[in-house]
């Protein structure tokens, strides 16, 4: 479960404070995957940062009892002097898990060739993509986040696969989505919630929630 209490979070523009959650409370359970639709520029990584843990609130409380993972695409947590061979053990042993099993998950999934060797530093932006999400996809988390907004890869056999193994993952554990876009949702999200003006509206299905959204932001 990750529940928020009464969580506020601002920041300051320079000429104006920028709501991103005013004292809102909300609840993810395990075996629900909640999207959440959010136009841009009102703060959907910063959400899903919070959630993650990466982020604190200004007021209010987070709590998780499920291990949630980091964002997808989130690169906080690698080293660019290291290579992805070097990264993926180093991870490993930080959440416990077995480094020769993580080095060749992610090694299977990047199909990174004689990069998977080389720093991080001299990837591409979509190589680092790959490699952070397959090796979000290789610990053993109970609630996958996904910003929509965060750096993806235009690689067609990485996205099939990872794509096929997300849905897969599914059966056995939950995932929070945040997106501008319904249609993404809908792959992945049965409970859906809107983000608007600092406020989170909860709903029971994706079509409640667009209807909110579409109203807000086409009407």
């Amino acid at each position: 479960m990750l529940e928020f209490e009464n969580v506020s979070k601002s920041f300051w523009t320079g000429s104006s404070r920028k709501v991103i959650l005013d004292r809102v409370s909300f609840r993810v359970e395990l075996g629900t995957s909640l999207g959440v639709l959010a136009p841009n520029g009102t703060g959907k990584t910063t959400l899903i940062n919070m959630m993650a843990g990466l982020e604190k609130p200004d007021e209010g409380v987070i709590r998780r009892d499920c291990r949630v993972s980091f964002p997808m695409g989130f690169t906080g947590g690698v080293a660019k002097r290291l290579s992805a061979l070097e990264n993926a053990r180093y991870i490993a042993n930080i959440y416990g898990m077995d480094p020769d099993y993580v080095e060749a998950y992610c090694k299977w999934l990047c199909n990174l060739g004689e990069y998977f060797d080389q720093p991080l530093g001299t990837y591409s932006a979509g190589m680092r993509g790959r490699f952070t999400f397959a090796l979000m996809l290789a610990l053993d988390f109970d609630m996958y986040l996904i910003d929509e907004g965060m750096p993806s890869t235009t690689d067609v056999e990485f996205n099939k696969k990872a794509g096929d193994i997300l849905q897969e993952r599914l059966r056995t554990t939950t995932l929070v989505i945040v997106s501008h876009s319904p249609s993404i949702l809908e792959k992945f999200a049965r409970q859906a919630a809107v983000l608007l003006d600092g406020q989170l509206y909860m709903f029971d299905s994706l079509e409640e929630a667009k209807q909110l959204y579409d109203y807000e932001t086409q009407g």
